[in-house]
């Protein structure tokens, strides 16, 4: 294990999340904190100093897109679902931190499920998490408050994890993914958990102490700009957190610096697969709930080609029609996104591959 990834590197764990060129806010600020993309801040690629390269995804800026998704995920993660006027949409929370999140969702998307139980005598999250791809068994085997009910696949299941390693999740949230991955890199590997958020970060560190898991940590950072050392990394993994990004080619720089050689990419998005109606592309609510921000196949594809990547494989999936479709009330998201798969690999050049 890399001593730079190890659970005890706590000068990386409160680093400040801003590129080299973005000075951290002043102490005591908030809104105006570079992790928001607040006022006056402009977005810029960490290694040219150029302005961002990549287009959001949808009809927001940049500052705009990252401020909407942080006021959402910080109401959720205080028990409710927030919107982009910091109210609470869900009318109040039960106490446990995740059945209300995903009970109360009023604006939809991945970030939520419906309903106060699925059926099965378990949470609304429970339900939502067996829909996109979860087991029973990997749903009960985290403590209550990881799962939020967020997500639109499972990316452990394509990640192939194994003992020893150490694996990064892009956008922790509540730790559910990570607390999941710890327990298959073992007491030998780690998990290291990134969020801009910091109302998630708290959550998830409570729900590690709660848990007693030794093997994790949390991190407050962009993914864009990941508070991780160069090559040490082995198996990057996310679910449903790319596509809300408004520089998506930058955090596939990241993945592709805080890798190993040979390390891989597993990650559960969403994909654009027609035109996004006019009246959601520029809806904060509806680019932070995961609808209207995705990027299609083909532009993901260019996107890992060009960070380094090779053997890249991205299959959307068919039956994910079926939750996609209510994370909107007004439409039918099926139409234009859908779940899928992305994996691809950091050359290995020790093998004789070109980086």
């Amino acid at each position: 294990m890399s001593e730079d990834a190890s659970p005890g590197a706590a000068s990386d764990a409160d680093a400040p999340c801003c590129s080299d060129d973005r000075e951290p806010a002043p102490t005591g600020s908030s809104d105006e904190a570079c992790c928001d993309g607040g006022a006056g801040v402009t977005e810029r690629d960490s290694t040219t100093g150029s302005k961002s390269d990549a287009a959001t995804g949808s009809g927001l800026d940049p500052a705009a897109q990252r401020r909407a998704v942080r006021e959402r995920y910080a109401g959720i993660a205080t028990g409710g679902d927030a919107g982009t006027d910091g109210t609470d949409a869900t009318g109040g929370t039960d106490g446990t931190g995740s059945s209300t999140a995903a009970a109360g969702a009023s604006t939809g998307g991945c970030c939520s499920g419906e309903g106060t139980d699925d059926g099965c005598g378990g949470t609304a999250a429970d339900g939502t998490a067996r829909q996109v791809g979860y087991t029973a068994e990997e749903v009960d085997a985290v403590a209550d408050g990881a799962n939020l009910g967020l997500g639109c696949g499972n990316p452990g299941a394509i990640a192939d994890l194994e003992a020893g390693e150490v694996a990064l999740d892009l956008g922790s949230g509540a730790g559910f993914d990570c607390f999941l991955a710890a327990r298959e890199v073992g007491e030998s590997g780690s998990v290291i958990g990134v969020d801009m958020t910091p109302e998630m970060v708290e959550t998830a560190r409570a729900n590690a102490a709660d848990s007693d898991v030794g093997n994790v940590e949390f991190r407050l950072g962009e993914i864009e700009h990941l508070p991780v050392a160069d090559g040490s990394i082995d198996v990057v993994i996310s679910n449903c957190v790319i596509n809300l990004s408004p520089a998506k080619p930058q955090v596939f720089r990241e993945a592709f610096r805080a890798l190993r050689p040979g390390g891989r990419l597993a990650v559960s998005d969403v994909v654009r697969t027609a035109e996004v109606p006019s009246d959601l592309r520029a809806d904060p609510d509806s680019v932070a709930a995961c609808v209207a921000g995705a990027a299609t196949v083909d532009e993901l594809e260019s996107m890992l080609r060009d960070a380094g990547f090779v053997d890249a494989s991205i299959e959307p999936k068919a039956d994910s029609e079926a939750f996609v479709r209510e994370w909107d009330d007004d439409h039918d998201p099926s139409e234009f996104v859908r779940s899928a798969s992305i994996e691809a690999r950091k050359p290995d050049t020790g093998a004789g591959e070109e980086p």
